[in-house]
């Protein structure tokens, strides 16, 4: 099972120019994905686009029509034209998909900075050894105080998942089967989540992140480390003469529940792309 994670800065690339088509491109190279998860997906937002409103969300559908498209939008706001502009996460898919989430994320009030609503797309997949969670996320940049409330989130979710698949099915509330807002579908306790996280590692969110959830339930697992231990990440940012940042780090993962460390193969950042401010990051599970 091979999955993609990559903040695409709605197509505008290293050299500031926004190229849609150059960052679908970029993908097809990369190679051949069974799940795509995308963040910093545009529709409208013309200012973005250089004055032109573009739906990034269709365009990157079209150029994948062999897979799902499933997209949160965190930021909703009327556009200036009419319609609604929107920001968020896209998650294409070409295995089968079960139950689909979208879960705001929170956003606690910090005076004097800057911030954004931030979301986690939750796609249940049909792997090769069972139903996946799949969890597409981009953390607040700004402020620690969100990235930590934002880290939590996802602990719960976890959290809730796991003990979720431990209940024995809970009985529909309709005789209509799975054609009912009722409708149990698995929703496993083995997962990925993967994303901008906005945090180095070594940092105290990134800390929080892998730090055991409760007493009962493990917590998320660096796919990097699984794989590679003490081994420096590869840096995913600052990176082929991007206007930022003015370093270069590592602040894009893939984190897997402690049941899928074993099947951790790989993880690759591909540092030569110029197609975004990030860098894309690839995970393999056997």
């Amino acid at each position: 099972m091979k999955l993609l994670s990559w903040n695409i800065q709605w197509g505008r690339g290293a050299d500031g120019v926004v190229n849609l088509q150059r960052t679908i491109s970029a993908i097809r190279t990369l190679g051949d994905f069974d799940v795509i998860c995308l963040q910093e997906v545009a529709v409208g937002f013309a200012g973005l686009q250089g004055g032109a409103p573009v739906d990034c969300v269709a365009e990157l559908a079209e150029a994948f029509a062999d897979y799902s498209a499933h997209f949160v939008a965190a930021v909703d706001l009327p556009g200036k034209s009419g319609g609604r502009s929107l920001f968020g996460n896209l998650t294409l898919s070409r295995l089968p998909v079960g139950q689909v989430f979208r879960h705001s994320l929170p956003r606690p009030p910090e005076e004097g900075v800057p911030s954004m609503p931030r979301a986690c797309i939750e796609v249940i997949v049909d792997g090769p050894r069972g139903p996946i969670r799949v969890l597409n996320t981009h953390l607040e940049y700004y402020s620690r105080i969100q990235r930590m409330t934002q880290i939590a989130a996802l602990h719960t979710l976890q959290c809730d998942s796991v003990r979720l698949a431990a209940m024995d099915s809970p009985q529909e509330k309709s005789g209509d089967g799975q054609d009912s807002p009722f409708a149990y579908l698995p929703r496993p306790a083995s997962a990925i989540v993967c994303g901008d996280f906005n945090c180095e590692p070594g940092s105290p969110e990134y800390y929080r992140m892998t730090a055991p959830i409760s007493a009962d339930v493990s917590g998320w697992e660096d796919a990097w480390r699984a794989c590679y231990s003490d081994i420096p990440h590869l840096n995913t940012v600052g990176l082929n003469g991007a206007e930022w940042p003015d370093r270069a780090y590592c602040c894009d993962y893939f984190f897997v529940s402690a049941d899928l460390v074993d099947r951790v193969e790989s993880v690759a950042v591909d540092q030569l792309t110029a197609a975004s401010d990030h860098q894309p990051v690839i995970l393999t599970l056997a």
